[in-house]
């Protein structure tokens, strides 16, 4: 026999946490910071890996050695046999020289801000002292169970190994608790200053190595082997060493280096066309020309655009195992989300107590806080909460022993010292604890039904409470009310989901009547009630088949098939070893709704390659406009019509549009790290922005930049 006394807690519904805004994005600093690296990238070894940008580099080379040699060989002509200034080779060459210093500057400061967060996790990487043990008891102790402790390093630290680890020392190495519950500090890897807790035998039982145990003790089975931590990992992601180029990524290269292929073969055919007229094109115009007639601003900005996708990705403290999982993310076109923790606070609460006919309120009330002393879940402390606002304080009341809630029983409640008995949990199984006594009255469950279905149809749960005496049998005094509160903003983003053509599906374990009224009032278009593991994996295998990209968040083991079928699978940190293995991102906050965020940068990484895809190829049709008919007008004088910028001679038309060239990519550099502002727009009416915003623009910045380049130019004595 106990007293209990009504613990305390808040009623309220935590505020939602809002997704960190990204950092300020690159200025001149970082792009300082990354000159050097710029140049470490003209390694040929390097540069062949960028079709592209190699034969930019090849121009560079050829083009030097020919200044280099033109004064014992004499200077260049134009077309039509015309002289051109001495200068105009070295100027190509530095140019192109820039060209290519500016796409690896490109890609150097994308990698510039992986590799500042790597050097940060490299700090929480140190090699600590680990206690080794062999077996331990119920109590964590392992001296009590004659094994001593081994001291080893953390580097020697194998799969399988077991640890303890006490308050004030570092978790030697990623793992699963075993035994155990302590308060965790994991700013080093998330960034959050507040402690979180752990504990064995829950979803919630995964530590991170370079973590440190504020309060307690734990006892950590080691999950990875030396050099295959979870830190490592988001080392070499973050670093750029392990990232892949994404499908959609390599098919883009192979379509820039055929067009690039292509255009060397137009640009040699062009000096045999000019000969058959009697002229000359010297080899630095021909270079010039190649160079501006391949798509080499997307093919400078590639890379970048691929980088930075990840980036913002870990700016948000989301990890993701690849590149593929990030463009994956933007193409996703269903979305299944838990109601639990994702568009509910995840906290049900008490709103209210129905009681039935010929019951007595207080009663009801007393009996469902009776019930919830030692209920330690959120509902059943708020149940306690809401009979002390209305005046009953049940811990001046004397109870008796304490009956647990058990998933056979589906009930929990207490027995009273003078044989009273009461009981509160799921209608079914109340309605079948009251029928056991014959003395029970039958007339009161078409009341119960009622109330019962009014709840749920509302999106409540229902708790139906029951008491029963020696004296009166058993009763169903009434309901609890239980509410689940729908995070707010919530049916816009959901809005804002189906204008891109996505399909939101909510999962929850409710019936299908609260399932249904919460759906609505989200906002979602649809949801899987009664929901068991086998049915997420059925769900998101039936999308698939149609022909959809699934998107869904995980922590438990019990999600891990699922997670492993998503074409985006986001594990929880908090949660297992084997939900974090068998997503393709890991969050590293822990919170569910960034789901909706992730597809958000997924969709801004493939509107950004996509818009200055656009505009680099409308950038070069311009060039073409711009260039061809200043050089050759002299030979074709009909092309002269089409000279619409009036550019001053041949040479400085050429140097003018080699020099834009290479400033629209030190230009487009913040745009393509910071990427195109997201929009939620339909896939139509993205592709009719950017061929208005980035092809017509790229019909038009040339015009402009290379005319104005031109009257720079031809200040110059001698162009």
């Amino acid at each position: 026999m106990s007293t209990l006394t009504a613990p305390s807690s808040s009623r309220n519904a935590p505020e939602q946490k809002p997704a960190d805004e990204p950092k300020a994005a690159f200025g001149p600093a970082a792009l300082l910071e990354a000159v050097p690296g710029a140049f470490r990238k003209l390694d040929p070894r390097i540069m062949w890996r960028n079709p592209v940008m190699f034969i930019v580099e090849v121009g560079a080379v050829l083009t030097t050695a020919i200044a280099i040699a033109e004064p014992f060989l004499g200077g260049p002509e134009a077309s039509g046999g015309s002289a051109i200034p001495s200068t105009f080779t070295w100027g190509i060459a530095v140019w192109l020289w820039l060209t290519v210093l500016f796409a690896n500057l490109a890609e150097s400061v994308a990698e510039g801000r992986g590799k500042a967060q790597a050097d940060s996790l490299r700090k929480t990487r140190t090699s600590t002292t680990a206690h080794r043990v062999g077996a331990y008891d119920e109590a964590g102790d392992p001296s009590a169970s004659g094994a001593v402790p081994d001291e080893v390093s953390s580097a020697d630290l194998t799969l399988g190994d077991v640890v303890v680890v006490s308050a004030g020392e570092l978790v030697p190495g990623d793992g699963d608790i075993v035994w155990g519950i302590a308060s965790i500090d994991e700013s080093a890897i998330t960034g959050e200053s507040a402690p979180v807790v752990r504990e064995s035998g829950g979803d919630r039982s995964a530590v991170t190595g370079g973590t440190r145990v504020l309060s307690d003790r734990i006892v950590v089975r080691i999950t990875s082997r030396p050099g295959e931590t979870f830190v490592d990992r988001m080392i070499g992601l973050v670093e750029g060493a392990a990232r892949q180029k994404t499908p959609n990524e390599i098919a883009l290269n192979v379509l820039l280096s055929s067009l690039s292929i292509i255009f060397v073969v137009v640009t040699l055919t062009l000096n045999p066309i000019a000969s058959s007229v009697s002229a000359e094109v010297s080899v630095p115009v021909l270079i010039a020309l190649l160079v501006c007639l391949i798509p080499t601003t997307i093919g400078a900005l590639l890379s970048a655009i691929g980088i930075a996708g990840m980036d913002r990705l870990v700016q948000h403290n989301v990890l993701a195992m690849s590149g593929r999982a990030v463009e994956a993310a933007g193409d996703v076109t269903t979305l299944l989300l838990d109601k639990t923790g994702t568009i509910t606070y995840g906290n049900r609460q008490a709103s209210e107590f129905v009681r039935l006919a010929g019951i007595d309120e207080q009663e009801l009330v007393r009996a469902a806080a009776l019930s919830s002393l030692a209920d330690p879940t959120p509902e059943g402390k708020s149940i306690v909460d809401l009979a002390n606002e209305q005046g009953v304080h049940v811990g001046d009341f004397a109870v008796g022993d304490v009956v647990p809630f058990t998933a056979q029983t589906r009930m929990s409640g207490i027995d009273q010292p003078d044989g009273t008995q009461i009981r509160k949990g799921a209608s079914s199984a109340v309605i079948a604890w009251v029928e056991q006594d014959t003395r029970a009255a039958s007339s009161i469950l078409a009341d119960l039904d009622e109330q019962v279905e009014r709840i749920s149809s509302s999106g409540g749960t229902p708790l139906v409470v029951a008491a029963k005496s020696p004296e009166e049998g058993a009763r169903i005094l009434g309901v609890v009310h239980l509410k689940d509160v729908v995070k707010d903003g919530l049916a816009e983003r959901f809005a804002e989901l189906r204008a891109m053509g996505i399909r939101t599906v909510m999962i929850t374990g409710d019936n299908p009547l609260t399932a249904k009224a919460i759906a609505a009032e989200a906002g979602v278009d649809d949801f899987l009630a009664e929901a068991t593991p086998e049915d997420k994996m059925e769900l998101i295998k039936k999308e698939q088949a149609g022909g959809n990209l699934v998107a869904m968040t995980g922590d438990g083991t019990n999600d891990a098939p699922a997670l492993a079928q998503a074409d985006v699978g986001v594990a929880m940190n908090t949660g297992t070893s084997a939900a974090k293995e068998a997503g393709n991102m890991v969050d590293l906050d822990s919170d569910p709704t960034k789901l909706i965020d992730i597809v958000a940068i997924g969709k801004q990484l493939l509107i950004t390659r996509g818009a200055l895809t656009t505009f680099s190829i409308a950038n070069d049709v311009a060039k073409y406009f711009a260039i061809i008919p200043a050089m050759f007008a002299g030979v074709f004088p009909g092309l002269a019509v089409l000279n619409i910028m009036q550019l001053h001679s041949p040479a400085s038309a050429v140097l003018s549009a080699i020099i834009f060239n290479a400033v629209v990519i030190i230009v487009l550099i913040p745009l393509a790290l910071r990427g195109v502002k997201y929009r939620p727009l339909s896939a139509s009416r993205v592709l009719a922005r950017n061929l208005l915003i980035y092809g017509v623009g790229g019909v038009i910045a040339p015009f402009i930049g290379i005319k104005l380049i031109d009257l720079v130019v031809s200040l110059i004595p001698g162009f």
